[in-house]
């Protein structure tokens, strides 16, 4: 687990799919009422967190017209966008993801591809 120490969160720079959660309180408890340790939760279970910051999408490659050099060439990357907006309560599987620490608080890189469905208020 990474732990960054920081006063902003602003300045976190997503890149790509991913989304910055903050997850909801694990249940790290057996269905009989034993506590889990750390590590030991299934994989395949689906959790839920709050999305707090999303990055740009899935890049495209700059397009280059050969047959008009007169162009200005652009080399400025564009992105198709991702669903996910912050503020979102996202349901994912926690198999893919990374956890890490950010001023004492916890929360989960998640790509576009663990997210299983949002719910948005809006």
């Amino acid at each position: 687990m990474l732990h960054l120490e920081h006063k902003d969160l602003k300045k976190i720079i997503l890149i790509g799919d991913r989304v910055l959660i903050q997850p909801s309180k694990e249940n790290n408890k057996t269905p009989g009422g034993l506590f889990l340790p750390q590590g030991i939760q299934k994989q395949e279970e689906l959790y839920t967190g709050y999305i707090m910051k999303v990055g740009p999408g899935y890049p495209i490659p700059a397009i280059h017209d050969i047959d008009e050099p007169w162009k200005d060439q652009q080399e400025e990357v564009k992105y198709v966008p991702i669903q996910p907006k912050p503020g979102d309560l996202a349901v994912y599987i926690q198999k893919q993801c990374f956890e890490m620490v950010f001023n004492k608080e916890k929360y989960i890189v998640v790509p576009n591809s663990a997210l299983i469905l949002l719910i948005r208020e809006d």
